[in-house]
């Protein structure tokens, strides 16, 4: 009995002790740094470069006229590999006879080949205007009006450096080049309304 007792006193003077030691104890203060998220949402602009090609009302003689003008872009990456994109643009620069309006909503699928660099084509709908002009005729007859389909094929290009991110991760400056289809029209009156852009973008 003396022996158990003995033990029992033994255990209760180290548990007490080790409660002590827990009671001295104090947390170190650490700082938790903030951590930022990129936002998906991205602008650019650009020049064009616009090449129109059209029946005339006469319904034989063809139309050509090449255009340059201003690109804006708002976008937002779901994801590394899909966004949506606005574009609005116009060619009224060097105007020969056709002066070109674009606006238009575009679904942006995405691949990058490498941490800097991806591909993307578009697809969506737009509303393009060609206003025509002729030295002998300014009837609006000669407008061409289109709402439908609008393809795109583009690259871009981070200026921001880093090496870890994409997509929706990017976040400052890049480059872009791209080449659209804004319109076509078969029947009487054939059309076909091309863009070439290039320019800057900032990923917020």
């Amino acid at each position: 009995m003396k022996k158990l007792l003995n033990t029992l006193a033994l255990l209760a003077l180290v548990a007490g002790s080790q409660a002590q030691a827990g009671k001295n104890y104090e947390p170190a203060d650490s700082d938790v740094l903030p951590v930022e998220i990129p936002s998906p949402l991205y602008v650019g602009v650009g020049g064009i470069w616009s090449g129109v090609s059209r029946d005339c009302c006469d319904g034989v003689s063809r139309r050509k006229d090449s255009t340059y003008g201003e690109l804006v872009r708002l976008g937002y990456d779901f994801n590394p590999f899909f966004g949506v994109e606005a574009r609005a643009l116009q060619g009224n620069l060097g105007v020969d006879f056709a002066k070109t309006t674009h606006y238009g909503i575009y679904l942006k699928p995405q691949y990058h080949i490498n941490a800097l660099t991806n591909i993307y084509s578009l697809a969506g709908y737009g509303h393009t205007t060609v206003a025509c002009t002729t030295a002998d005729s300014k009837s609006s007859k000669q407008d061409f009006n289109k709402n439908g389909l609008s393809i795109g094929l583009g690259v871009e290009y981070d200026l921001s450096g880093d090496q870890g991110v994409q997509g929706d991760e990017e976040e400052g400056w890049g480059l872009f080049a791209d080449w659209q289809n804004l319109a076509r029209q078969d029947g009487k009156y054939k059309a076909n309304v091309n863009v070439v852009s290039a320019g800057v973008t900032y990923d917020f």
